[in-house]
């Protein structure tokens, strides 16, 4: 089944700073470098579940044929108070954009990202409770806004 190995690293920039490079050139700065703030490596965690679970979604939508016209997940975790401090609960919002978005095809593509193809929220539901929700939105009508 070929070399499932991917390898990154992370180059101490001082103090608490890290650049992240993965083996095509993509990178990313945790902590703070000039005064220009970063992610932290928690925060990573949490992108990554967004990033992966978000291309599922655009995927799986796009061969049902629904006019996504945009697509945000917003991820928020809870931390434990002691050390490793890990996180006990994930929430897991899908924002989607688009003309006559069959809210069925939008479920079932939240529920097959959750349940198969999502390695990275698979790898944290392990340890955390993870719940998710969904809404709908007008094309141009701003998130915060309801319909």
């Amino acid at each position: 089944m070929g070399d499932n190995w991917r390898e990154v690293v992370a180059e101490w920039q001082g103090e608490g700073a890290f650049i992240g490079r993965n083996a095509t050139g993509g990178s990313v700065q945790m902590g703070t470098i000039d005064e220009k703030p970063g992610v932290s490596p928690m925060e990573l965690l949490l992108v990554g579940v967004a990033g992966c679970t978000g291309m599922d979604i655009a995927d799986i939508m796009r061969k049902k044929r629904q006019a996504v016209q945009a697509l945000k997940v917003k991820v928020r975790g809870k931390r434990a108070e002691t050390y490793p401090m890990i996180f006990t609960e994930i929430e897991v919002t899908y924002l989607v954009w688009g003309e006559q978005i069959d809210p069925k095809a939008l479920e079932q593509a939240i529920q097959l990202s959750e349940e198969k193809y999502c390695s990275a929220s698979a790898m944290l539901r392990a340890a955390a409770q993870v719940r998710s929700s969904y809404r709908i939105l007008a094309p141009g009508q701003a998130e915060e806004e309801q319909e």
